[in-house]
C-alpha cells in the first residue's frame, strides 16, 4: 500500500517499528482489523448487557419495559457523547500530535481531555436530576411508566462523571492506537454491571429486589471501578502517554483543538438521539404495546452504533496520525476501509432481523402486540442498516481528519427527514408501518450524505 511522501519526510514520531510510527507504514486492512476486534469484543459486552438489562426488565413486566423506552435515548446520548464525538475529538487531537512528533503536546492534550469529561458528566448529572422528570412526561410518559422511568434516571444519571471519565480517558488511550487495554478494561465493566444489575434489580442471591433503580445501580457502580482504573493506569506510568500533573498547566488552544472537532461532533449523536425522541413522541400515540416494541427495534438500532463504533474509532487514530504527518491520501484509504468494513457488518445483521425479527424481539417480549410491533420496525428499518454502518463509521473517520461538519449536516437532514415527515404521517393518520418505513429511508439518505461530504470536502491543511 503506498503513502502520500516517504516516512523520512515525515517528523520523527518514534523508532520505526513502534505502536505508533505502525500506523502510519503498516497495511491498512489488517492494521484496522488489529485495531478493530478489541473494539469488537468490547461490543460483545455492550451488547450483552443490553440483553441483560432489557431481560431483567421484562420480568419486572410491561410497565418497567415502556419505562426504559423513554429513559433509553437519554443513557444512550451520554454513552455517545462521551465515547463516540467527545471521545473522538481526544482522540483525533492526541493522534494528529503524535503524527506531527510533538509527544509533550499529546500529554498535555490527554490532561485537558479529563477536564473536558468531567465537565460534560457533571452537566448531564445536573440536566437529567433537575429535567430528567419533565423529559419524560414530554415523550408521552404518564402515571406509572413515568414514575419507573423517573427512577430509573436518577440513580444512572448520579454517576453521569463516572460514565464520562471513563468514555474519556479510554479515548486517550485510543489516541495511541492501543485498543485493547480499554477494551478489556470496559468487557470487565460490562460483567460486574450485569452481575449488579441484576442482582440488585431482581432480587437475587437473598439481596432486596430494587426493581429498575436496582438495575441502573450496576452501571452506577461498574463504571466508577473502571474509571478509578483508568486514572491509575495513566498516572502509573505504563500507558504509550504517561501523564504529569506537576507539567501541567492550562492553555486555551488545547481545549480548542479537543472542542473543534469534539464539540461539532456532539451534534450528531443529540440529533440522533433527538431523531429517536421525536419518533418516540409520535409512536406514543399508538398506546404502550407499540412504544415497547419500538423500545426493543431501537435498542437493536442503538447497539448498532458501537458495532460501528468498533470500526469507525478504530480508524480515528490511523487517520489522525496520517493527517498529521501530511499523509492525506492514506488517511481516506483508511476512512473508505472502516466504512467498508462497517456496512458489510451492521447491513448484515439488518438483513438477518428484517427476514427474521423473532432471533431478536423473542429475547424481551411474548406479548403478541408488542412482537407485532417490533416486527413491523425491522421488516422496513432492518435493510437501511447498511447505509447507517458506513454513514457512522466515516462520521468516525472524518473526526479524526478533524472535519465533521459534513456528517453532522447528513445527520441534521436524517433528523428533519423523520420530524417532518413523520409529523406529516401522523396529521394524515398513516398506519405505524408508514413511519416504520420513514425510518429506513431516513437511514439511506444519512448514508449517503455522509459519504458525498467525505468524498468531497478536501482533507488536511
Amino acid at each position: 500500500m503506498t503513502i502520500d511522501a516517504p516516512i523520512d519526510a515525515v517528523p520523527p514520531l518514534a523508532p520505526a517499528a513502534s505502536p505508533i510510527a505502525s500506523l502510519l507504514t503498516a497495511p491498512i486492512l489488517p492494521t484496522l482489523l488489529r485495531l478493530a476486534i478489541p473494539n469488537m469484543i468490547a461490543m460483545v459486552g455492550s451488547t450483552l448487557v443490553a440483553i441483560a438489562e432489557t431481560s431483567y426488565i421484562g420480568r419486572l413486566g410491561t410497565v418497567p419495559l415502556a419505562a426504559i423506552a423513554l429513559v433509553f435515548p437519554f443513557a444512550m446520548l451520554t454513552q455517545m457523547m462521551s465515547a463516540g464525538a467527545m471521545g473522538g475529538g481526544v482522540s483525533s487531537a492526541i493522534s494528529r500530535a503524535l503524527g506531527a512528533g510533538d509527544r509533550d503536546r499529546a500529554a498535555t492534550l490527554a490532561l485537558h481531555a479529563a477536564i473536558i469529561g468531567l465537565c460534560g458528566g457533571l452537566f448531564f448529572t445536573v440536566m437529567m436530576l433537575v429535567f430528567g422528570r419533565s423529559f419524560f412526561a414530554l415523550l408521552g410518559g404518564r402515571e406509572h411508566v413515568l414514575e419507573e422511568a423517573s427512577g430509573y434516571s436518577q440513580v444512572l444519571f448520579s454517576g453521569a462523571i463516572a460514565i464520562w471519565l471513563v468514555n474519556t480517558l479510554a479515548s486517550v488511550i485510543r489516541g495511541t492506537g492501543d485498543m485493547r487495554l480499554p477494551s478489556m478494561t470496559l468487557i470487565g465493566a460490562s460483567m460486574l454491571q450485569i452481575a449488579l444489575g441484576g442482582t440488585l434489580g431482581l432480587g437475587l442471591f437473598g439481596v432486596p429486589q430494587f426493581g429498575m433503580p436496582g438495575v441502573a445501580s450496576g452501571q452506577l457502580i461498574a463504571f466508577s471501578c473502571a474509571a478509578i482504573f483508568f486514572v491509575w493506569y495513566l498516572l502509573s506510568g505504563r500507558s504509550r502517554l504517561p501523564l504529569d500533573f506537576r507539567a501541567f498547566h492550562f492553555e486555551r488552544a488545547m481545549f480548542l483543538d479537543i472542542l473543534k472537532v469534539g464539540a461539532l461532533a456532539c451534534l450528531s449523536p443529540l440529533q440522533t438521539v433527538l431523531t429517536i425522541l421525536i419518533f418516540t413522541k409520535i409512536l406514543a400515540t399508538f398506546g404502550t404495546e407499540m412504544l415497547a416494541g419500538y423500545g426493543i427495534g431501537s435498542r437493536l438500532e442503538f447497539l448498532l452504533i458501537p458495532i460501528t463504533f468498533a470500526f469507525g474509532i478504530a480508524s480515528v487514530p490511523m487517520v489522525g496520525v496520517a493527517i498529521g504527518a501530511g499523509h492525506v491520501k492514506r488517511a481516506r484509504r483508511v476512512a473508505w476501509t472502516a466504512a467498508t468494513a462497517s456496512g458489510l457488518t451492521v447491513g448484515t445483521i439488518g438483513l438477518v432481523v428484517a427476514l427474521d425479527p423473532a432471533l431478536w424481539v423473542s429475547l424481551f417480549t411474548r406479548d403478541p402486540g408488542v412482537t407485532a410491533a417490533a416486527h413491523s420496525y425491522f421488516h422496513w428499518a432492518g435493510p437501511a442498516f447498511v447505509f447507517f454502518g458506513v454513514g457512522v463509521s466515516l462520521y468516525f473517520s472524518s473526526q479524526g481528519a478533524a472535519r465533521v461538519g459534513g456528517p453532522v449536516l447528513a445527520s441534521t437532514a436524517r433528523l428533519l427527514i423523520v420530524a417532518v415527515g413523520g409529523v406529516g404521517l401522523m396529521t394524515m393518520q398513516a398506519p405505524a408501518w408508514t413511519l416504520f418505513a420513514l425510518v429506513g429511508g431516513a437511514m439511506v439518505a444519512f448514508g449517503l450524505l455522509t459519504a458525498a461530504s467525505v468524498a468531497f470536502v478536501r482533507w488536511g491543511k
